[in-house]
Order: C-alpha cells, then sequence, then structure tokens
C-alpha cells in the first residue's frame, strides 16, 4: 500500500467518536447568538425597535441617528456575548459567503482606546469588490462595491463575531450578490398576491413566500479526503472504481445513524440552535456515508440565509469532528449525488397558506387560485426555472436516474389531475347559480378530502406538489437556494399581475361576477397549461420522446440551459418587476459560464495530474515487478517459462495498453483544453469545454479505473472508493 494511503487510513482509525454532552432542551437555546426580536427589545429603546420592525414588516426605511441608537444597542448585547469584532456577512456570486472582520475599537488619543461601532458602520461599508466575480459591470482596478444592512435577516454571532446580513452592490448600483435579486423577487411576489388574494379576503396586507430546504451531504474522514488530491481540489473523486457493495441493498437508507456521524449531527445541531436555524430532520441517506438535514419551514429570504450559513457551519463542525463534508452534488461515480429540495409556498399575513385548502369552497377557490397560476408559471417558464438550477455539478446528477431529469416538469397527483380535469369542463362564460353551487360543493369543497389521501409523491418529478407547498427536487445541494427561488418568485409574481389583469377584464367588460371571472380564466390555464402535468417515470426513455411532443425543453448541460436567462423573455420578466436590470441579468449569465469553464478546466487539470503522476508511475512500478517475476522464471524454466508466466506476461500487456491509452488521452485533453482556452467569446468557449474536453475525462477515467483493478492494492496511490465510503 503507497505511504500517503497507508498514513491516511491508519490516521482515520484513530478517529473514534467524539462525546458530546447532552445540552439543556433545545428550546431554551435557541436563537441564543441572534438578535432577534426578544434581544432587541432588551437592548433597543422602543423608538429603534419600532425603526427594526417596520423596515423588516413593511420595508421603511431606517433613519441614520435611528440606526445610531440600533448599533450601540447590538454592540452592548455582542460584546456581552463575547464578541470582539463585526462584519459584514454577504453573499458575492462566488457561491460562497463573505466577510470582512473589523475589531469594535478605536484608538482615541493620549494611548486610549474605546469600544466603537455606530450607525455607520451597521448599514453601509465599503469592501473591496475589485475580485469578486462582476460580469463584467465594473473594471478590475474600481474595486468599490457597497454592502448595505438587510433588517429583515437578524444579525448573529458566530465565534468572536457579529456577523449582519446585507446585500452587496456596487458603486454604480448593479446587484453583486444573490440576495439583492431574491428580495427584489420576494417584494414582487408579495405585491401580486396581496392584489390577487383581494378576491377572497380583503383583509390581506402581506403575503411572505415561505422556504425549507432539504440539504444532502457526504461525510468523509478527512485524514482520507485529503489523501485525494481531487477531493481536496475539485470536491469529487475525478475517478475510482465502484466498490463491489455500494448501494445495492439499500440498507443505508434511514439506517441507524453511525456513532461517529451522530456525535457530529448532535454537535452541529446545537451550533444551530444558538444561532437560530431551526433544524428538525436528521436521517441516513441512500448512499454510504450519506446524510440529511432538514428544518422547520421559514420566510424565504431568512431560510436562504440560515442555509447559506448552514453550509460555512458545517464545514466547522467538521474539522472538529475529523470528517470532510462534501457538498459535490456528485462526488462518487456509481452512487446517489446529492440534491438540495426547496420546498416553498406562500402564506397570508392572516396566517392562511395559500397552497394548503381550507375548509370552505371559497377558501378552496383561493387555494386553486394560486395552485393553477404557479403551475401556469412553471408552464411557461420551464427553461428559465431550468437555468436557475444549472452548474457544472449539477449536470453529473440531473437525469442521471437517481434524481430529476433535466426536462422541467410538474406532478400534482392522480385526485388533483382529476379536480382539474373537472375544471376545464366548466362552462364557458356565467355560471348559473345550480351549476355554481355544483361545482363548489362537488369539486372544489371536496378538495380537502382528496389531498388527505394524495400523500404520495413522484421522486422522479423535478417540481412536485406535496400537499400543501411545490417541492422544487432539481435544485443542487452545493447551490445557493437565492438563485432558484429568485426565479420561482420572480415567475409566479409575473403569472399573479397577469391572471388580476384577465379576470378584472371580465368583470369589467363582460359584468362578470368575481367568481365566474376567476373559474373561466383557471379554466384556460389548465388546457394551457396541460403539457407541464406529468405523472410518470421521470427517468424513462418514454418521457424523454413525451417531453419532445409536447415542446418541452432538455437542456442537459449548462452551457444549453443557461442560455434561457438572457432571452429577451427572460430580460423582460426581471425588468419589468424590477428584479433585475438588463446589465445584471447578462452579468449573472457572463459569470455563470465563466465559473462553468473554469470548473471543468480546473477538473481537467487536476485530472491529468493524477493520471500521469500518480496512476501511470504506479502501473509502471508494478509492471516492473511483474517483469523481474517473469525473468526469474525463464531463469528457473529456460524455454517453457511463458508456460509458468503466460498470465503475467498477458498482464504486463494489458497494463501497456492503459498506459499507453492515459498517456494519448491526457496529451489529447491538454490539447483540446488549449484550443478551448484560445476562445474569447464566453458562451462559445463553454460549449467547447463541454463538448470536447469533458467527454475526455471518462477515456481518460475509464482506463485509470481497470488499472485499480489490476495493480498490486499495495501501490495503488490513491484512497479506495471501499475505504471512502465505508470507513467509520
Amino acid at each position: 500500500m503507497s505511504t500517503l494511503r497507508f498514513h491516511a487510513i491508519k490516521e482515520s482509525l484513530k478517529h473514534k467518536p467524539l462525546h458530546v454532552e447532552e445540552n439543556e432542551r433545545r428550546s431554551l437555546i435557541f436563537g441564543s447568538n441572534v438578535f432577534n426580536e426578544a434581544t432587541m427589545r432588551q437592548y433597543l429603546t422602543k423608538e429603534a425597535f419600532k425603526s427594526v420592525m417596520d423596515a423588516h414588516q413593511n420595508g421603511t426605511k431606517i433613519d441614520r441617528i435611528v440606526a445610531d441608537h440600533i448599533s450601540t444597542g447590538m454592540k452592548e448585547w455582542a460584546i456581552s456575548k463575547g464578541a470582539t469584532h463585526y462584519t459584514h456577512w454577504f453573499q458575492p456570486l462566488t457561491g460562497a459567503t463573505a466577510e470582512k472582520h473589523d475589531a469594535f475599537f478605536e484608538t482615541i488619543g493620549n494611548g486610549l482606546a474605546i469600544e466603537k461601532f455606530g450607525g455607520s458602520q451597521l448599514v453601509q461599508q465599503e469592501p473591496d469588490a475589485s475580485s469578486f466575480p462582476n460580469g463584467g459591470i465594473r473594471n478590475t482596478f474600481e474595486a468599490r462595491g457597497y454592502t448595505a444592512w438587510d433588517p429583515t435577516s437578524p444579525a448573529f454571532i458566530y465565534g468572536t463575531t457579529l456577523c449582519i446580513p446585507t446585500v452587496f452592490v456596487a458603486y454604480t448600483g448593479e446587484a453583486l450578490d444573490y440576495k439583492t435579486p431574491l428580495l427584489r423577487a420576494l417584494q414582487a411576489v408579495d405585491t401580486a398576491a396581496v392584489a390577487v388574494c383581494k378576491y377572497f379576503d380583503k383583509n390581506v396586507k402581506k403575503v411572505n413566500a415561505s422556504l425549507g430546504w432539504e440539504q444532502e451531504y457526504f461525510l468523509i474522514d478527512s485524514a482520507l479526503a485529503n489523501s485525494r488530491p481531487d477531493i481536496v481540489l475539485t470536491g469529487r473523486t475525478l475517478l475510482g472504481h465502484s466498490p463491489a457493495k455500494g448501494q445495492q441493498l439499500d440498507d443505508h437508507y434511514f439506517g441507524s445513524i453511525p456513532s461517529r456521524a451522530l456525535a457530529y449531527m448532535r454537535d452541529l445541531e446545537t451550533e444551530c440552535m444558538l444561532l437560530g436555524i431551526p433544524v428538525k430532520t436528521r436521517h441516513n441517506e441512500v448512499a454510504p456515508n450519506q446524510f440529511e438535514l432538514a428544518p422547520i419551514y421559514d420566510e424565504a429570504n431568512l431560510a436562504v440565509d440560515h442555509n447559506s450559513l448552514l453550509m460555512d457551519v458545517m464545514d466547522k463542525v467538521a474539522d472538529r469532528h475529523n470528517f470532510k463534508v462534501l457538498f459535490h452534488e456528485k462526488p462518487f461515480a456509481g452512487v446517489n449525488g446529492s440534491g438540495k429540495h426547496n420546498n416553498w409556498s406562500l402564506s397570508t399575513d392572516t396566517g392562511v397558506n395559500l397552497l394548503g385548502p381550507g375548509k370552505t369552497p371559497m377558501s378552496n377557490l383561493q387555494f386553486l387560485t394560486f395552485f393553477i397560476n404557479t403551475i401556469k408559471a412553471v408552464n411557461d417558464n420551464e427553461e428559465l426555472l431550468r437555468a436557475a438550477i444549472a452548474s457544472a455539478s449539477n449536470d453529473h446528477r440531473l437525469g442521471a436516474n437517481e434524481a430529476p431529469p433535466a426536462i422541467i416538469s410538474v406532478f400534482i397527483g392522480s385526485q388533483l389531475t382529476s379536480v382539474l380535469n373537472e375544471l376545464e369542463n366548466v362552462t364557458n362564460g356565467k355560471l348559473s347559480p345550480e351549476e355554481k353551487t355544483d361545482l363548489k360543493l362537488n369539486v372544489v369543497g371536496k378538495i380537502p378530502d382528496v389531498l388527505l389521501d394524495n400523500t404520495d409523491r413522484n421522486r422522479t418529478s423535478p417540481f412536485a406538489f406535496t400537499g400543501n407547498k411545490f417541492e422544487f427536487r432539481a435544485v443542487g445541494s452545493k447551490a445557493n437556494c437565492a438563485s432558484a427561488m429568485t426565479v420561482l418568485n420572480a415567475i409566479v409574481a409575473k403569472q399573479l399581475n397577469d391572471f388580476k389583469v384577465e379576470v378584472d377584464a371580465l368583470i369589467e367588460k363582460k359584468d362578470m361576477k368575481k367568481d365566474d371571472a376567476v373559474f373561466n380564466v383557471l379554466r384556460e390555464y389548465i388546457k394551457k397549461s396541460k403539457n407541464i402535468l406529468f405523472e410518470g417515470n421521470g427517468y424513462g426513455e418514454a418521457w424523454h420522446k413525451e417531453a419532445k411532443k409536447r415542446g418541452l425543453s432538455n437542456n442537459k448541460t449548462t452551457p444549453e440551459a443557461l442560455k434561457a436567462k438572457v432571452s429577451k423573455k427572460a430580460l423582460s420578466l426581471f425588468e419589468d418587476l424590477g428584479i433585475m436590470n438588463k446589465v445584471e441579468s447578462e452579468a449573472r449569465y457572463e459569470i455563470e459560464m465563466e465559473e462553468y469553464v473554469l470548473r471543468i478546466q480546473i477538473e481537467g487539470r487536476v485530472l491529468g495530474d493524477i493520471a500521469r503522476n500518480h496512476i501511470v508511475p504506479t502501473a509502471v512500478r508494478y509492471q516492473n515487478i511483474l517483469i523481474e517475476n517473469v525473468k526469474g522464471l525463464k531463469e528457473i524454466y529456460g524455454a517453457t517459462f511463458k508456460k509458468f508466466a503466460q498470465e503475467q506476461l498477458n498482464l504486463i500487456e494489458e497494463i501497456s495498453g492503459h498506459i499507453a491509452s492515459i498517456n494519448a488521452d491526457v496529451t489529447k485533453l491538454i490539447n483540446a483544453r488549449k484550443k478551448a482556452n484560445t476562445i474569447d467569446d464566453v458562451e462559445k468557449k463553454a460549449l467547447e469545454y463541454c463538448h470536447k474536453v469533458k467527454p475526455i475525462f471518462d477515456d481518460i477515467r475509464y482506463h485509470c479505473d481497470k488499472l485499480e483493478l489490476l495493480v498490486d492494492d499495495e501501490l495503488w496511490p490513491l484512497t479506495k472508493y471501499r475505504e471512502l465510503l465505508f470507513t467509520k
């Protein structure tokens, strides 16, 4: 066994489960490190507290003088909790969070110093923004960018630092982060949904989008992970033969959680409780060493912040437990990858879930209105929704018979399909009193009973209705939820706006009653959205053919999918709703295309290095051992040695063939990469990397994985799948 691999395995065996003391009841420590409503009441003046709550609930601006009072209370609370620094915590377009720490410290002369944190430091900062992705919005030498406090997401303390959630914008005002467009999309869907709610309840003043994410991940022993250059540099294994036992027996799924992983989870959950992240569920996932955690749903902006924070916390807690967390959507070939299911709904300030049926026909008509409008929004914007989840890493997972396909469709279940079919057959025009009563009692009135038994769900569907919410299952485990949530809330906002225009037109022009107008518009939407509804197996080839007939897109790769983000339709959608202007949309397209190129480029360089500098020399070394063996047999048996050495000779020849293929393919990979790098147009460059560079990975991997089965295990340099996935 290679020295590096030997020491990695030896080190992993030292790692026993860490004992974690039982904490007091979770409810008592929940949010202890969050500047939440209870804490603000204690540390802020009445005026300051009211100002923050108004900003949170109504979007009103906070006066700078009041901001000074807020910052004073926030500083006193933070220092009392042991904080020494503060930072504006934001989410640039790198996919990670960003922070620059400043101390609560300032000199005042004569060798004296004070702890200082004023309103200006709270409300706005000016970090160096030159190295963050900007998609051509600004020149590299123009470093100025601003972070601005988001009072709708509470500040929190992590370690000894007060973290203040903020937006991040360019000097010229364009958004350079995930949060800014999300906040705008949430405002758009709030405004649109409230207007539609008025048809049913005049008391509704605000609608919140909610999000409950489900985070899947792998836990790998850190010593073993660090022995693999591909895991360290790309987050996944670029080669490695499947172990004899993988997930075939389904014995890991929902099984007893390994003690070492459980100790990690308990420690992680305690950190989450302190930070106000309401994690509730934990379990083994399908693949070995794969797990999932999920929270109680929350307001979408806060939920996105929580998930971004969680991934950082998961990494840090993993270090304490000698684990490496893998968020990559497909870190191991031959076993399931990881997703991050986004459960989305809309709820009113009157306490009503708009995607949950009620006890009366009127409340069920409201449910059907938002239910059908959401389906129509997905139908009309399926390519844009696919683009929202596109990434080099998620391409490995989508359509791999373990996750939803790249074709976006909606699953609602057979019983709700039957309800929509009945609604579709509603008489065109005004309903007679008898028709209206029959419709409400016999169709709309039965919805709660229908949903009671409609608990099954289609795991192959990328967008499924699950009783009182839609589950966007195609989001990747590594992704920032904001991308998917921005698009989903934007398309629903646009659709609700269109719906209201059509309903009002029928009421005004045809003198229809409100219910008749709503039913008529919904009936037409059902007809127009039939193509997006699919109840069957999304993995099957038959669905791919059927989807093509229906005119649904099947953009299997990121470069193909991302084009939808800069279509005239998408640019108009975002601009009309005030979510992103053309410059911001095109910048994001440029950034995501460039990131795709860089991801594939890095993987190609790492794979070439491992193949030539690790695999080939090891194969040659083993081949030399075989040659010496053959020489010895020849000395002993003379001319008849082949009778005893034929298997060795065959093995030497087979190894030579794989070595030759690897060297040829690595050269081919390098040349393909060089050619791609000469292309200036980012779209053409991404397509070149996708179709000409990336396919060579499989050829190199094939021969490397074959050598893994031929070369002496004692010599093999890389930690194998059976060690990575099954070491406790």
